[in-house]
Order: C-alpha cells, then sequence, then structure tokens
C-alpha cells in the first residue's frame, strides 16, 4: 500500500481520490488556503461539495496548515491546483517535501518567456527548486478525462509522462483501474503542450455552438460548424506542437483533450457565451466563479507568437487562435471561416 497526498481540493485533484482509494492506498487530500470550505465539508460528509457520491471510505482530509502533517510519509504528491496556483505551489508546497517524493500534477497549461517560447509547468517547478538547490521529479498527467466522469467511474484514457521510466511505471501502478487507463511517456513538453493548448481551442469550437444557439434556437444542434473548426483547431495545434516540443506526436492526446473539453468543460460555457454575441466582459459577469483555464493559455500563447509573428501573418498562420484572442481581448469579430480553407491541389 502507498500513501498518497493530494494537495488542491478543487475538482480534479479530487477526483484522483478515488481510484487511488480504491486500490487500497492511504489517500490524503489537502485543500489549498482556497478550499477551506471544501476541506470543511468532505471532513462532514465525506463528499465533496460538486460530486454526487462519496469519497471511497477511508480518505482523510486536511487543511492548509495540516498539509505538513498529510506530506509526512508519503510516497508521491498529487498536484491538484489550476493554472492560478501554480506559483503558490511552488512557493508554499514544494519546498516541505523530500527530493525523493515524486510529484504528479494534473495542473494543464504554459508560460509564455521573453524569446517567444514556452515553458510547461512542470519545468517552472523544477527551475525554482533548482534556484532553492533542490531536485525533483516531477511528473504529469494529460489527455481527456473530465472529474466527476471519473468520478462516475467512466472509461477513460490518460497518458502519464515524466523524464524516469521507473517512477512512471509506479505511479501508473498506484493509479490504474479497470476504468482509468494510463499510457506512459517521457515526452513531457509535448504531452504538456498539447493539453494545454487545448483550452484556448476549445474555447473556440464552443463559438459554434452560441452562434447556432442565437441563430436558430437552444432546440437544433448544428455539427457541421463543430467539426470545421474542431479540424482547424487540430491543424493549428499540430503546427504549435512542432513549435513549442519539436514533435507532433502527442497531437492524438491533445486533440482527445479538445473533444471533452468542447463537450464537459468549463471552458465550453464561455465560449457558448461569447458565440452567443456577449462580450467577454459580459460572459465572465455570467460565469461568477468560475475557473477559466482557457483565457490564460489563449493569451500566453497568442502573446509569445506576437513576439515571432507580426499581427498580419499570426492571422495567417494561426487564424483561430488569433480570432480567440481578439474576443478575449473585448474585440467583436466574426469567425474567419474562409481562413480556414486551403488552396491545395
Amino acid at each position: 500500500m502507498a500513501v498518497i497526498t493530494i494537495i488542491g481540493s478543487g475538482m480534479m485533484g479530487s477526483a484522483l481520490a478515488f481510484p487511488a482509494r480504491e486500490n487500497g492506498h492511504e489517500v490524503r487530500l489537502v485543500g489549498t488556503h482556497l478550499d477551506k470550505d471544501i476541506i470543511a465539508a468532505c471532513k462532514e460528509t465525506d463528499t465533496h461539495p460538486k460530486f454526487d457520491r462519496p469519497f471511497p471510505a477511508g480518505v482523510k482530509y486536511y487543511f492548509s496548515e495540516e498539509a505538513d502533517e498529510a506530506i509526512a510519509g508519503c510516497d508521491f504528491v498529487i498536484c491538484g491546483v489550476s493554472s492560478f496556483g501554480v506559483e503558490w505551489f511552488a512557493e508554499n508546497m514544494l519546498p516541505r517535501l523530500p527530493e525523493e517524493v515524486p510529484v504528479l500534477s494534473v495542473t494543464k497549461g504554459l508560460y509564455d518567456l521573453a524569446d517567444g517560447s514556452f515553458m510547461t509547468y512542470p519545468d517552472y517547478w523544477k527551475r525554482e527548486m533548482k534556484n532553492r538547490g533542490r531536485k525533483l521529479n516531477v511528473n504529469a498527467i494529460g489527455g481527456p478525462c473530465t472529474s466527476y466522469e471519473l468520478v462516475a467511474h467512466d472509461h477513460s484514457c490518460v497518458t502519464f509522462c515524466g523524464e524516469d521510466e521507473e517512477t512512471l511505471r509506479f505511479l501508473k501502478a498506484c493509479m490504474r483501474t479497470d476504468y482509468y487507463h494510463i499510457s506512459l511517456s517521457t515526452d513531457v513538453a509535448g504531452i504538456e503542450s498539447a493539453v494545454a493548448l487545448k483550452n484556448g481551442y476549445a474555447l473556440g469550437v464552443a463559438l459554434t455552438i452560441g452562434a447556432n444557439r442565437k441563430a436558430f434556437g437552444n432546440d437544433t444542434l448544428h455539427y457541421n460548424s463543430q467539426a470545421g473548426v474542431f479540424g482547424q483547431a487540430v491543424k493549428e495545434m499540430r503546427e504549435l506542437l512542432k513549435m513549442i516540443a519539436g514533435s507532433d506526436e502527442t497531437l492524438p492526446v491533445g486533440a482527445g483533450d479538445l473533444y471533452v473539453t468542447v463537450y464537459g468543460g468549463r471552458t465550453r460555457l464561455v465560449g457558448i457565451l461569447l458565440g452567443e454575441g456577449l462580450s467577454i466582459g459580459e460572459a465572465l459577469e455570467k460565469l461568477k466563479g468560475v475557473t477559466l483555464e482557457s483565457l490564460v493559455i489563449a493569451k500566453r500563447v497568442n502573446t509569445a507568437l506576437l513576439r515571432r509573428f507580426t499581427p498580419a501573418a499570426l492571422a495567417e498562420k494561426f487564424p483561430l487562435l488569433a480570432h480567440v484572442a481578439k474576443l478575449i481581448a473585448g474585440e467583436q469579430a466574426s469567425i474567419p471561416w474562409e481562413k480556414f480553407t486551403a488552396d491545395t491541389f
């Protein structure tokens, strides 16, 4: 039996308590400083406020002030913070971990750097710890998996990525179940970039849902336009993966994650509202309290690419990304359908 400490009691981190505990491991769920109400509810009811079923019996719950107790003697830590908590995790939690304790992160996103390149969150954390004279074994999870469907035991196929194969096999042995299916990869940059990029592009696909609702009403579903933008999203993600990771071999992981995010993620909500014609300010007002990592990644990727391309060149090479960035910046614009076509023979 392993001791698994999950730091961050948001939906995805908390959902991983299900396969971990069902495999017989000791599971300790730690809230961040923003999760006090969640942990209090878990202690009282054994149920996460966002889930419709209780945790497996035996999960233990800790407030952030009790993190040292929860970390003591653990075999690995799962980082369950959102992209807005990456710096907090580096500053407040990573320094507490013994170097021999690996980290498995569910946090998806990229940092844009001054030279127009990108840095994954695992690389950011390793850099921050290296600056403190410490070396950590940081791994990550990518692939199509929503938290509430994992809790429901829907079959989910994900990829664990990291630099050390032995560690990855250990993490897989601890977490795999008959419904949680795990592939392994040492291509951290490729996997992490693929699953980060899908956030901004899922918003782009969801625009068509909102536009069709506005034009035809909520009772009619249109898939041609969704598929058209989905195809353009995959095309642009492929080019970005070549730029960021030097390869597009992880594109299937990103495409699968794109699909599930369009249909099951919070990004869908803001995309629909923007597609219906709301401004970004109006959409965010309607969605108060919803964490929207898609806005962060779209802004960061667009900002980085503008260090490499002129705005006109960017709009030609990555028209969907440029369009999403315009909407996020508060501009009103129609989907540039003709830019998605190509004259090739």
